[in-house]
């Protein structure tokens, strides 16, 4: 299908905004595409802050070169989709993963993450890293261990003079 010079512009234009707000990039290529996969995958992608756009090849790379990214013209042959990460990359490699496992429509190429190139492998290594909120939990955890941990050294003795007092008063006798 033939774009008018200012659908195209329009299309270039989204291109670049969804660009600079995404924290990551993802392409797949899709082979025998079928809508309700494509529904499928856009679902999940959206709960991980992703989204699934299919692009037109020469207009995304241009895109790509103005903003900084480098863009090998051999690899944006054949059909390619492109996933956005607009808040956790590594939840929405993870999230691509599960739509490529088991699915014979779409097939991981590469990405860019901070205006660098991703490999495949590099891709998959994303998607083992834990998510964003996990990360945090565990920062977190870390962080705290050494207070409470300071709190109870803090407390020990008065702790260990209240169970003497305890004890001493119930080996002594009533006094009644």
């Amino acid at each position: 299908m033939a774009f008018s010079k200012k659908q195209k512009t329009i299309m270039v234009d989204q291109y670049g905004e969804w660009l600079d707000k995404s924290k990551g990039v993802f392409i797949l290529s899709y082979a025998k595409m079928r809508m309700p996969a494509v529904n499928a995958a856009r679902a999940r992608l959206r709960e991980a802050d992703g989204q699934l756009n299919v692009v037109k090849n020469r207009l995304f790379m241009r895109v790509l070169e103005e903003k900084g990214y480098t863009a090998d013209p051999k690899f944006w042959e054949g059909n390619n989709v492109v996933v956005f990460a607009f808040e956790d990359a590594p939840s929405v490699a993870k999230a691509i993963a599960e739509v490529v496992k088991g699915n014979e429509v779409f097939e991981v190429r590469g990405g860019y993450l901070d205006k660098e190139n991703l490999t495949v492998k590099q891709v998959s290594s994303l998607a083992s890293l834990p998510t964003l909120p996990v990360m945090r939990a565990t920062l977190l955890g870390t962080l705290l261990a050494p207070a409470s941990k300071l709190v109870r050294t803090l407390a020990e003795p008065a702790r260990g003079l209240a169970a003497v007092i305890k004890a001493n008063t119930e080996k002594q006798p009533s006094a009644a």
